[in-house]
């Protein structure tokens, strides 16, 4: 007999839940309240703004940042001298331009971006192939290999951090932006390719093989049978496996301090965080907007994939 859980019960776990959600959750609603107030208003305790302030969403995002407290002599002298061409007007008026203090928060959003997106695409590839051949194929070595793919994160980032920075120093890789690129995309694969590989054999195992069968039956090779059939049944786990590659790259920081540092026109958005923090610019709605507008393209991500994160897509597959 199914013992009844009584309503009291029901409700501590209800109320346990309520406050282990509100508990995560709280930090980045203070992130976002923090983002959206005037300077007079820090000292507020409460969450919601006395008064919403976007100014340092606008600079970070570069909306409305033209020239500014340009004197009022300089715009007559402008006024008065047609005669000015194009460039000589722009010499005038960049001494009054802000550039040199607004952080540049899409050039670092980029860089980001470039690098998440390319590390986890390349990685998610190569772990459809080594994911197949680890669940489905026999070769000497494969439960080694299916045992020890974990085995890289049994050492921290910082034991390997020299010894890869001393391989690519030696092979010339970091003497130039588009090298120092390369390198930590090179990284980044290796930090999620293990994990990738793990997610993946593990859902590929779970697929039928009579299925695999009838289409070997009919003249498929291995290759179609990835990119007609497991790719296909597999994109739940797939999609799961490329946001979580993607979150890796996204908010790693210590590899490409190291070797971004010569280019700052590389930075990625914790490099550039830092950067702002340390900075003259250091005003907390400014750091608040960028620590919120760094987090928004993983949430993103989450909200528009939930639906495949928690359903498969199998349907349609024979049982055996």
């Amino acid at each position: 007999m199914v013992e009844r859980k009584s309503p009291v019960r029901k409700i501590s776990f209800a109320m346990l839940v309520i406050l282990i959600v509100l508990f995560c959750i709280f930090p980045f609603f203070q992130m976002l309240s923090m983002s959206l107030k005037y300077q007079w208003d820090w000292g507020n305790p409460s969450l919601i703004p006395t008064q919403l302030n976007f100014e340092a969403y606008k600079e970070l995002l570069n909306i409305d940042q033209g020239v500014k407290n340009v004197p009022e002599s300089i715009i007559n002298l402008l006024e008065e001298n047609p005669d000015l061409t194009k460039d000589q007007r722009n010499t005038i008026l960049d001494k009054y331009r802000e550039s040199g203090d607004v952080f540049p928060f899409m050039r670092y959003f980029g860089n980001s971006l470039a690098l998440a997106g390319i590390a986890a695409l390349l990685s998610v590839f190569i772990a459809i192939l080594g994911a197949y051949a680890l669940s489905r194929l026999n070769f000497p070595g494969r439960s080694t290999i299916n045992r020890g793919v974990l085995f890289v994160y049994m050492f921290g980032g910082i034991l390997l951090l020299i010894p890869l920075y001393k391989l690519f120093v030696g092979m010339g890789l970091l003497s130039a932006p588009g090298g120092a690129f390369t390198s930590l995309l090179v990284i980044y694969l290796v930090q999620t390719l293990p994990v990738s590989l793990y997610m993946l054999g593990n859902f590929f195992r779970t697929i039928p093989f009579s299925i695999e069968e009838a289409a070997m039956i009919e003249g498929a090779s291995r290759i179609v049978i990835i990119f007609r059939i497991i790719i296909p049944l597999s994109i739940s786990a797939i999609v799961t496996v490329y946001i979580y590659a993607f979150m890796i790259a996204w908010n790693e920081y210590m590899f490409a301090s190291v070797f971004l540092k010569g280019f700052p026109d590389l930075y990625t958005l914790p490099m550039g965080l830092k950067e702002l923090f340390v900075s003259k610019n250091a005003v907390w709605d400014r750091i608040m907007s960028a620590s919120v507008l760094t987090a928004t393209p993983v949430i993103a991500l989450f909200m528009l994939i939930q639906k495949n994160l928690v359903s498969g897509m199998s349907e349609g597959g024979v049982k055996e």
